[in-house]
């Protein structure tokens, strides 16, 4: 019975195996969208209105009295 149970837990355990991380096409396709995503939170941070805003925000933090 032991026997038995032993070879079925190790057949599922080689089956769930097979299928358990991404292939290079899958890691390619997450590069390329966090590079595409990390391009535009860049140009969103660097652009004029939202610069000016975290400039102002370090300003007063900076000036604020303890």
């Amino acid at each position: 019975m032991r026997e038995k149970a032993g070879k079925l837990w190790t057949a599922l355990r080689q089956r769930c195996r097979r299928d358990a991380g991404m292939v290079t096409s899958e890691y390619a396709m997450g590069i390329v969208a966090a590079v595409g995503f990390a391009v535009l939170l860049y140009e969103v941070v660097t652009s004029g209105q939202v610069k000016a805003e975290l400039q102002a925000i370090v300003k007063r933090a900076l000036s604020a009295r303890m």
